[in-house]
């Protein structure tokens, strides 16, 4: 669990990264699932869109890929979630 001194740093960390993920009209798939796990793994903080067409609310597709990946939801931005999971490279230094 992220404490809001950390959250605020990693929203500001985050704030010119690009979407690297589009969840769309079907929601979550197993391979999305794989690849954002990945993508967590080397980057630490991502991410992913969420497309007007997808039949799941923005805090269901939230909750579900942190429960699935084991990430930290940073925030929800509109149809924008950034999600962090800490990896062995430590890449970003929390407060």
């Amino acid at each position: 669990m992220l404490t809001g001194k950390q959250k605020r740093y990693l929203r500001s960390e985050a704030h010119h990264l690009s979407a690297i993920f589009q969840i769309g009209k079907d929601g979550v798939h197993r391979t999305q699932i794989e690849g954002i796990t990945d993508a967590l793994d080397a980057k630490e903080l991502i991410k992913v869109k969420i497309l007007e067409s997808c039949s799941q609310s923005k805090n269901e597709v939230a909750l579900e890929l942190s429960m699935k990946t084991k990430a930290d939801v940073v925030q929800i931005l509109g149809r924008t979630i950034i999600l962090y999971k800490p990896s062995d490279k430590e890449i970003y230094r929390l407060p």
